[in-house]
This record gives C-alpha cells, structure tokens and sequence, in this order.
C-alpha cells in the first residue's frame, strides 16, 4: 500500500492561508517547502514571527495523531490549520494574538544583517537607497493609518526606516 495523503493541494492551502492571514491581520507573510520540510513566517506589529514543520516532527507526533505524514504539502497544510485555529481563538476574543504568538519570534538571522532592515522585508542590506525608499513607500501603503494600518504599524516603520538611512549613512 502507497503512502496516503491526509490534506488537499497545496494550492488549496495556499489559498486557505491567504485567508487566514488576512483574518489575522498580517499583511506580510511568506512560505515555503523543500523536500523534507516546509515553513510560515509572518510579521506582525514589526516582529516577524515562524511556524516550521518537518517529517521529523510528523513522526514524533505520529503516536498522538495516527497520521503518518509522506507529502510535504500536508506538512504545509498542518501549519496552515494550526495557524487557522489560531485566528478562530483570536475572532471568538479567547486569546490575544500577541500572547499567542510571543514565545514564537524568529531568531535573528545568521547574517549579520541588521534588524531594522529585516523588519522592512530585506534579506540583505539594500545596494542603494532608492531600493530602500521604494521598498518603505510599498510597505507605508499597507501600514499607514489612510491605508487601512494603524499608527502603531506606521510608527514601527517609520521608526526602522530611519535606522536603515542612518546605516547606509554611515557605512557610506
């Protein structure tokens, strides 16, 4: 008997966690798989936040659950319920989001890129600084009070926009 598949495609969770992130709030959110496991990150209030799985994982939770995990997608459609249920205790006012989800910030990168520049979405430190307003205009749209943020969002921007420029300042 072949390995079984316990979740939908993996376009019907990327959708689903579209949805959720949208239920929670989170505007900036990005994923991923590889062979072996499959991750989420988000941020939310300027801290970026992880949510991993992996076949490892899936087996130590084997003798709770009775799945036996073969698809990577399902290791993604996991991640996607759990961060659903997740939005469902935070709509029914059971639990602050916050509180939730403290104990799962993300460790600072291995680079040593800094971290004012990880809270605007970069990877790397910006070649130039019209790279950088362009990418702090994109996210101002989104957290600014007009467009649908609020000031504490806009402030945390703004706040770690001004450390970057005063970076490339002075690294220039």
């Amino acid at each position: 008997m072949g390995a079984k598949k316990h979740y939908g495609s993996s376009e019907e969770y990327e959708q689903k966690l579209k949805r959720v992130m949208d239920r929670l709030g989170v505007s900036e959110y990005r994923y991923d798989w590889n062979r072996t496991e499959t991750y989420v990150e988000f941020c939310y209030k300027g801290q970026w936040y992880h949510f991993e799985n992996n076949f490892e994982k899936s087996a130590k939770a084997y003798e709770k659950t009775h799945k036996k995990i073969s698809y990577v997608s399902d290791l993604f459609a996991q991640i996607v319920l759990a961060l659903e249920s997740l939005a469902r205790l935070t709509e029914q006012g059971l639990y602050e989001l916050s509180y939730w989800i403290e104990g799962m910030k993300m460790l600072p990168p291995a680079s040593s890129v800094p971290a004012c520049f990880v809270v605007l979405g970069f990877d790397h430190i910006p070649n130039t600084d019209e790279e950088l307003k362009q990418r702090f205009r994109q996210l101002v749209k989104v957290a600014h009070p007009d467009g649908g943020g609020s000031e504490e969002q806009f402030q945390v921007l703004k706040r770690n926009y001004l450390e970057c420029q005063a970076y490339m300042l002075e690294k220039s």
